[in-house]
């Protein structure tokens, strides 16, 4: 079953009563939620075990301890955001996985240049899911973006992703006055770090799932980064955010402030459709697979991630 992303944009109280999350709203403004996105009574609930990420947007929003105990033991991502609107802190479960002491060991023991050989894949399907945005939005020539794909060694010590991120970002938005790939820059950047915020969370969910550390990276290392395993096994997926924020962009043009409207479609990331070994399914489910797949290789099962082709 494909779980729920809800927004909360408005004040709204949040509880727990027979296995329902209860909202009572404040105001009488709709709650903000893009799987629905009709007009909501005063008091409305929804079924906790269908809901897999909460985004909590608003300074006048409460929610009870029993509804966040209920929303982690079903390994839902609680994201709260600042005044500015965007993601700030992530809240996941400590423990929902069965043999995940047995996990956490396999995955700390994993040997270097198992490791190195990992980001290598995950290099090669991020700069070749990159070159079909190109050719699907900008109509450029991606054939470069092969050849560095193909080229990228264990551990991509010739930091082939920056090569094709420069690039990539030149020719995906190179008409748009200044802008650069910056977290700080002109939009729509804001657009893409709302849209990573969604699918780190959804990414960070699903390895806690799988009974992983989201802190141990294969690639990332950050002494300050809780989500380094996140940041690494997100990055073929990333390809499927830019895509949906360039027909943002094509759609709304330029867009400075994260409304409503622009916070829903943003808020569709989850359910995307990938393609996975010719398989195709929701966006949430197929990372299900990636990070599945992953644990496999950490324990010498199988030797691939199964990571996502876009066509």
């Amino acid at each position: 079953m494909i779980k729920k992303t809800l927004c909360f944009s408005n004040p709204a109280c949040l509880s727990l009563k027979d296995a329902q999350l209860i909202i009572r709203k404040i105001d009488s403004q709709n709650i903000d939620s893009h799987i629905e996105g009709v007009n909501e009574p005063i008091i409305v609930s929804r079924p906790i075990e269908d809901i897999g990420v909460i985004v909590l947007d608003h300074k006048q929003i409460t929610i009870t301890q029993g509804a966040l105990e209920a929303l982690l033991e079903n390994n839902c991502a609680v994201i709260t955001c600042n005044t500015q609107h965007m993601p700030v802190g992530l809240l996941l479960p400590l423990d929902v996985n069965t043999t995940q002491s047995e996990r956490f060991r396999d995955q700390l023991n994993s040997s270097l240049p198992l490791r190195k050989q990992l980001w290598q894949q995950t290099i090669q399907y991020k700069i070749r899911n990159q070159a079909s945005v190109l050719f699907h939005c900008s109509k450029v020539e991606i054939k470069c973006m092969h050849v560095w794909a193909n080229d990228v060694r264990s551990g991509d010590p010739d930091n082939l992703e920056a090569r094709a991120a420069v690039y990539y970002w030149k020719s995906l938005f190179g008409h748009i006055p200044n802008f650069i790939r910056d977290r700080e820059g002109v939009p729509p950047n804001n657009l893409l770090n709302y849209g990573y915020a969604i699918l780190r969370s959804v990414v960070a969910r699903s390895l806690v799932a799988s009974g992983l550390l989201p802190t141990m990276g294969i690639h990332h290392h950050n002494r300050y980064n809780a989500y380094c395993l996140a940041d690494d096994i997100m990055e073929p997926y990333r390809p499927y955010v830019d895509n949906l924020v360039y027909d943002i962009v094509d759609k709304y043009g330029l867009v400075t402030e994260l409304t409503k409207n622009i916070k829903e479609e943003l808020l569709i990331i989850p359910t995307l459709d990938v393609i996975i070994n010719g398989k195709s399914s929701p966006l949430m489910v197929g990372i299900s697979q990636t990070t599945s797949s992953l644990y496999k290789c950490f324990a010498g099962e199988i030797r691939k991630i199964a990571y996502p082709e876009m066509q």
